[in-house]
């Protein structure tokens, strides 16, 4: 008899405790932003898109041209080979080896510049769009807002609304 009356004060302190948990606990809210659509959608992404496509058009398209002009050259040379002299042969065989190797080194010098403008560029539209995420979530009362998983109900995704305010910003 004793026992019982020694656990009846626990089990009760236990029930009023569970019944009181689910009143205590706050909703946890979550939300999802899609940054690759931030890329692709945005103003502000395709207005820097835009400024690296000026900024690198010139030189791809001379790059384009000197390939051109080094493929028609080698054509030549390959019809011509046969009816040329050793010596002239070796001399416009070495000429193509050096305007070959000139232009990967372009494509490769180019391709260096534009990947480190497109970061550039990139890491301005991320800082931003973090910015108006953060102002989303305090706004609405997110706890956190991811950028990456495996699976999210379309309803936590809130890539609509960030473009929406990162497009009337960069509109003001």
């Amino acid at each position: 008899m004793k026992t019982l009356s020694r656990s009846l004060p626990l089990a009760l302190l236990l029930g009023s405790l569970a019944v009181a948990a689910p009143v205590q606990a706050q909703e946890f809210k979550a939300g999802f932003v899609n940054t690759d659509r931030i890329f692709r959608e945005a103003g502000t992404a395709k207005a820097a898109q835009g400024r690296l496509e000026q900024e690198f058009s010139r030189r791809d398209k001379e790059i384009i041209d000197q390939g051109n002009v080094l493929k028609t050259a080698t054509e030549k040379f390959e019809r011509e080979a046969p009816t040329m002299a050793e010596s002239q042969r070796i001399a416009r065989q070495r000429q193509l080896v050096d305007q070959d190797r000139d232009l990967q080194r372009k494509r490769r010098e180019f391709q260096e510049d534009l990947n480190a403008r497109k970061n550039e560029e990139l890491a301005q539209v991320l800082e931003r769009a973090n910015k108006v995420v953060k102002q989303v979530a305090e706004a609405e009362k997110y706890d956190v807002i991811l950028d990456q998983a495996v699976y999210i109900n379309p309803k936590h995704d809130i890539t609509d609304k960030v473009i929406k305010a990162l497009n009337a910003a960069a509109a003001k």
